[in-house]
């Protein structure tokens, strides 16, 4: 079946990303097209549905020539997933984060839709790798530390520090940074997964839906009988 465009390009830069952090070891074709024949299945299948065999017959080799360069199913899901996919995705991250927690900002709110614009156009453009992880780490535990020490770590850093320097502004209300962050992580990851992941079809007008975020995150979502009552 032919890949559509949008599908072909996501798998071409997530190849070109992987390739380029592979240093002196180069990948063969039937590896290249084995990785991108299981990217395809664990994201639409999930990593205990999917089969070597299948992987195989979408990468056009046979199922042997995978133990060749994997021993297991699950080696081949921590070649995408695991420490390449922490060398891979930790600088591309932070490239594109750089843009957003290096840029100054004149307030709180403009910080806040950058970030939100910022990530939907990564879970666009990376959402078969993104869908997997989300699958694969409440499972696997070494996927759960790799990204915590590869990529979380180096966002929070940088997030805290932006969230400090708008509290000592008085945007932002004193409470504990850390809640602060939870809450507006939770937040934008909660609108990132439904628009692309649970309700991809709806019609989705994204302006909007980021102005509404930006507007309960900032004022809450009581109304004046609530404020009232206070």
């Amino acid at each position: 079946m032919k890949k559509d465009s949008a599908e072909q390009h996501e798998i071409e830069q997530w190849m070109e990303e992987l390739l380029a952090i592979g240093g002196d070891k180069q990948m063969t074709p039937k590896q290249i097209s084995i990785l991108e024949a299981a990217v395809e299945i664990f994201s639409d299948k999930g990593f205990s549905a999917a089969s070597t065999s299948e992987i195989a017959q979408k990468a056009g080799v046979a199922e042997g020539t995978i133990f060749r360069y994997y021993k297991t199913k699950k080696d081949l899901l921590l070649s995408i997933v695991g420490p390449t996919m922490s060398r891979m995705i930790a600088p591309f991250v932070m490239r594109n984060f750089n843009g957003v927690l290096d840029m100054p900002f004149e307030s709180y709110e403009a910080f806040l839709r950058a970030f939100i614009l910022n990530r939907l156009e990564f879970a666009r453009n990376n959402f078969k790798i993104i869908r997997i992880l989300i699958q694969e780490i409440p499972f696997q535990p070494i996927l759960r530390k790799h990204f915590s020490e590869n990529i979380l770590n180096q966002v929070l850093e940088r997030v805290t520090a932006i969230t400090e320097h708008f509290k000592a502004k008085g945007e932002i209300i004193e409470a504990p940074t850390p809640a602060i962050i939870r809450f507006t992580v939770s937040s934008v990851i909660g609108y990132l997964v439904t628009r692309l992941l649970l309700m991809p079809e709806k019609d989705w007008n994204d302006e909007e839906e980021i102005n509404l975020i930006l507007s309960f995150m900032l004022h809450g979502i009581g109304g004046p009988g609530q404020q009232a009552e206070q």
